[in-house]
């Protein structure tokens, strides 16, 4: 197997099971993509981009839809988070970080954790300001 962990691969979603999708890793190897890892719908037969997150002991392969490595996915969130206050009309989103887990999946397709680790990033950068009740982008 030429495969290692982190590499960029294309995937063709296969079936639901209890766990998640399991899935074609270029047209080769069997994997399993698990639920709490999609932020996206899904339907059999889709191809996707993903990223090999664990190459398992017992020959298995645990896939990603976003790339690995703490430095890829803060990037990849905080791009999302900014094209998001950039797309809307007024400038920011309803959402801070005592937001519902389920309202953040919603509006960003991410998890709370990855969001509020993008937000911070964002506050530290002083790129946007945070309020009560909405993330707000500091315009330039």
């Amino acid at each position: 197997m030429d495969l290692q962990e982190g590499d960029k691969v294309q995937l063709i979603i296969e079936t639901e099971t209890n766990l998640g999708y399991t899935i074609l890793i270029d047209e080769e190897y069997d994997g399993l993509l698990y639920r709490n890892e999609i932020f996206q719908d899904l339907e059999e037969g889709m191809e996707v981009t993903g990223y090999i997150k664990t190459l398992r002991e017992d020959g298995k392969i645990d896939v990603s839809l976003r790339p690995q490595g703490f430095r890829n996915v803060i990037n990849s969130d905080v791009d999302k988070v900014l094209h998001k206050l950039e797309a809307s009309r007024e400038g920011f989103v309803l959402l801070t970080d005592k937001s519902s887990p389920e309202a953040i999946r919603f509006q960003m397709q991410m998890s709370k954790k990855a969001f509020k680790k993008a937000v911070g990033n964002l506050y530290k950068q002083k790129r946007i300001t945070i309020e009560s009740d909405r993330i707000v982008l500091i315009k330039a």
